[in-house]
């Protein structure tokens, strides 16, 4: 079971963020590689309008929040794991790079993004967090050899950013 609203929500996340990032990155071509470069850089403080991925950053979140609540056919852990990386990436987009924050605030996003399919009991929902928590791997991998950061956390988000849309969309054709 799953809100109306709830779809709505599921899908705007992924075209908040991944949409965020493109057009973003296109607005500073010469200075950002998207290989190497992560997404907090397009939102940091000084970068080149830095408010086009704050919003995608904060859309997103404001809109996993949404979605966890109006998510009635997932297990409630599942749902409070999905609203707290809402709420992490908001921080995120609050406390932008260089801030103290940040990085802990990015870290419970990536971490309750990842393991909210664990608990949320949906259809296809283990084998989404098993790639998801690998994926978190890997993009903890290239953080600690500087290498690809950019293009694992770009994998990384865009999953996680999809997921929940895709059960969304699951659940109500299922309705």
């Amino acid at each position: 079971m799953i809100k109306r609203w709830a779809v709505a929500s599921a899908t705007l996340a992924p075209v908040a963020l991944i949409g965020g990032w493109t057009v973003a990155a296109a607005r500073r071509p010469d200075e950002f590689d998207q290989v190497r470069d992560t997404i907090s850089a397009l939102a940091a403080i000084g970068a080149h309008e830095r408010w086009v991925m704050t919003a995608g950053i904060a859309v997103t979140g404001v809109c996993h929040l949404v979605t966890a609540a109006g998510l009635t056919g997932a297990r409630p852990a599942g749902r409070v794991l999905l609203a707290a990386g809402g709420v992490a990436s908001v921080l995120v987009a609050a406390l932008p790079l260089p801030v103290a924050g940040h990085a802990p605030a990015a870290g419970v996003a990536f971490g309750a993004l990842s393991a909210w399919p664990l608990f949320a009991r949906t259809p296809g929902s283990r084998a989404a967090g098993v790639v998801l928590l690998a994926a978190l791997a890997g993009f903890g991998v290239t953080l600690s050899q500087d290498a690809y950061v950019g293009l694992a956390e770009r994998v990384l988000a865009g999953a996680q950013v999809l997921w929940p849309a895709a059960t969304a969309w699951y659940l109500v054709r299922d309705r």
